[in-house]
């Protein structure tokens, strides 16, 4: 039974994790915070982004909001990874012992550390394999109690693979698991339970994964080089510019595109990949448009194309909780088609 929180002190409910070797070296980092749900509930107006989870500006909410402040509900996302809005282990639980759950946001090259992140549909035999390999310095339950999550060491053969090595994150091509290198993991603290840890000892067929080294190789080979271009390199400003033809270039862009994308399913609905996709694929239709426009005379910057971009995936992809976080000061999607138009330039200068 998991331990209803009290005023005790946490170090008592989960020592596994407040005296693990692994955990107590991530303690220091000024990168510690919970989640909590950021927004307001807006049932009668779909236009606004619903309440969802994600890591708070947890320096914010212990100094209490000001007549200044402008977010949505009593809390704020963190916006910076640092002693700006997040705190070390030990005061974070010194400040809100009675949290549900901690939040870190890992740094797999400078932490020496990675995170396996099982989901909760992951099949039980994979699940049994991942459980069962050697060197996993600390394991737990998610929050859903059906996942897990486990903290392993830096593989030795990370520098291997260069394009894997320079990723936030590597999935499996399911979405069953991932490894986290540079984001967010969330701690519950729960143990894994007696019983699981007795069926994965009992498991005698040949494991999937012989080593932690065996498990990043086989996500690590399959992933896509780019070319380290930063989205930060896209200034979009705060609010939409006056951008010539606008409506225009949105709209033609919209019905040469129309039928020519790829569904959800393609990507075994990760709709993070799905998303990317649209918006390479809108980009594509869209250049056509801006070098018709740009014939008259008219030049795009690549904020310009950024906007109409994002402008124009809003009409394709559905709103989900994490389109309302934000990301290098601006909306994740309009982050996302950032990021597109900078890895696109970068690719287009290098082979001219």
């Amino acid at each position: 039974m998991r331990p209803t929180m009290t005023p005790a002190d946490p170090h008592a409910w989960f020592p596994q994790f407040y005296g693990n070797p692994a955990i107590r070296t991530l303690a220091s980092a000024c990168r510690w915070t919970i989640s909590g749900q950021i927004g307001e509930e807006t049932p009668d107006d779909p236009t606004k982004p619903p309440k969802h989870k994600a890591p708070i500006d947890v320096r914010h909410l212990l100094a209490g909001c000001t007549s200044s402040c402008k977010h949505a509900g009593p809390l704020r996302g963190a916006f910076a990874l640092d002693e700006t809005c997040l705190l070390t282990l030990d005061e974070l639980t010194a400040a809100i012992p009675n949290a549900a759950n901690t939040a870190f946001y890992l740094q797999a090259q400078t932490d020496g550390l990675l995170v396996l992140d099982i989901e909760a549909h992951c099949p039980p035999g994979v699940v049994t394999d991942l459980l069962r390999l050697p060197g996993v310095f600390y394991s737990e339950q998610s929050m859903s109690g059906q996942g897990f999550h486990l903290v392993m060491p830096l593989p030795k053969n990370f520098h291997d693979f260069p394009v894997a090595a320079g990723k936030r994150v590597l999935r499996e091509e399911h979405g069953w698991y991932e490894l986290l290198l540079d984001h967010w993991s969330t701690f519950t603290r729960w143990p894994v339970p007696d019983r699981i840890i007795a069926h994965v000892n009992a498991a005698t067929s040949a494991p999937a994964f012989t080593s932690i080294e065996d498990l990043y190789a086989q996500l690590a080979v399959n992933a896509s080089e780019s070319s380290g271009a930063s989205a930060s390199a896209v200034d979009t400003a705060e609010d939409m510019p006056h951008i010539p033809y606008s409506q225009a270039i949105v709209e033609q862009t919209l019905a040469s595109a129309h039928h020519q994308l790829r569904d959800p399913g393609d990507f075994n609905h990760d709709m993070s990949r799905w998303e990317f996709s649209v918006l390479a694929s809108l980009y594509g239709w869209m250049r056509t448009q801006l070098r018709a426009y740009s014939a008259l005379g008219v030049k795009y910057s690549t904020g310009d194309t950024a906007w109409l971009l994002y402008k124009a995936a809003l009409d394709i992809i559905p709103a989900r909780p994490k389109h309302s976080e934000q990301r290098n000061g601006r909306p994740f999607l309009l982050d996302r088609a950032a990021a597109l138009v900078a890895d696109r330039e970068a690719r287009s200068s290098s082979t001219n």
